[in-house]
């Protein structure tokens, strides 16, 4: 019988973490779902430890290592649920987590995603993201990162984007914009997907009550050369991609802004530019920039192609673009000054 939820996880050398995982959602008090692991070509022995201990679990080998996008997109293809749920491997869902996630699309038609509320997985009482914001150039930070839970994100509202760490998705929705871009491979794919969206006119709820506890980046580094790269050479494509020309031409402005309070950050110890400093991987941090630049520009002309595809999909106008970036906008301290 085919289920009305599909949850997929990416796994990639994660056996200490998918026990935890796993066994939450085994007390989920929603039980109408299906799991689904890909693992993208673990070598820690994953897979025959869910094999046997979660016989329950789909599992998809990948032979290679498909990134983020790659192996989510093979979650997805071979999914039957109503709603595609993608969950990390390194977190622990509460038992009403999926219960209280699919409330707003069963609810809104209009709604085509879901955002958890994360929490620190170390430090509960601490807010991992609540959603994500954007900023002017296409980089996002989850919203209430790092602040002490008071209550502060305790109603149900819209906001931009889920982060793909425990997020929601009609399936309606995915098949109208296609799935995650897989050029992305790692960092920013869940701001693109769901930039996409929003473009083709359907709406992100974040969802308090579905709460999850995340280890922030214990699968990959937090700080490194290669996050770094990454998240700065994806949000270009972010740019080229989903922006109207207009904003994608001042966005070349507020980058420069975000470049020097970075570096101002370096210089006072603020900031994820200082601790990737700290951590000694950050001494080429002008190579890493060239590096994503040279590295985005070289699929100009394929990111444009898909520029095409989804202005065939677009349902909002310009307008609407710019009234996001103002209201679920990022300021430019707290995105280059704090970790």
């Amino acid at each position: 019988m085919r289920k009305n939820v599909s949850v997929i996880i990416v796994n990639y050398n994660g056996r200490d973490h998918l026990a935890e995982c796993l066994d939450a959602l085994r007390v989920q008090t929603f039980r109408d779902f299906e799991i689904i692991l890909v693992d993208n070509a673990s070598t820690d022995g994953s897979v025959i430890f869910v094999t046997k201990t979660y016989p329950e679990v789909a599992i998809i080998e990948n032979r290679e290592n498909l990134g983020y996008g790659g192996g989510n997109n093979a979650g997805i293809r071979q999914s039957h649920g109503k709603y595609v749920v993608l969950l990390n491997n390194d977190t622990k869902a509460e038992p009403k987590w999926l219960e209280k996630l699919i409330g707003p699309v069963e609810k809104d038609q209009g709604v085509g995603m879901c955002a958890s509320k994360i929490m620190d997985y170390y430090h509960p009482e601490i807010i991992d993201n609540t959603g994500l914001l954007i900023y002017r150039d296409g980089i996002a930070r989850g919203r209430g990162r790092l602040e002490e839970d008071r209550g502060q994100y305790a109603l149900e509202e819209e906001v931009f984007v889920p982060s793909g760490c425990a997020g929601l998705y009609r399936r309606d929705m995915l098949e109208e914009i296609g799935l995650f871009d897989e050029d992305f491979f790692l960092y920013v794919d869940d701001v693109d997907i769901g930039f996409r969206a929003r473009l083709a006119g359907w709406k992100c709820t974040y969802v308090p009550d579905a709460v999850v506890y995340h280890k922030y980046s214990a699968t990959t580094e937090p700080y490194s050369p290669l996050k770094a790269y990454l998240v700065e050479r994806n949000r270009i494509w972010v740019v080229m991609k989903c922006f109207p020309a207009r904003l994608a031409i001042t966005s070349i402005f507020h980058t420069l802004l975000r470049y020097l309070m970075q570096g101002y950050g370096i210089v006072t110890g603020k900031g994820a530019g200082s601790r990737l400093v700290r951590s000694g991987s950050g001494a080429g941090s002008g190579m890493i920039l060239l590096k994503a630049y040279v590295s985005a520009f070289r699929k100009f002309g394929k990111m444009r192609e898909k520029r095409k595809q989804i202005r065939m999909t677009r349902k909002v106008s310009r307008g609407d673009i710019a009234s996001w970036l103002r209201r679920f906008g990022i300021g430019l301290k707290e995105l280059a000054l704090k970790d």
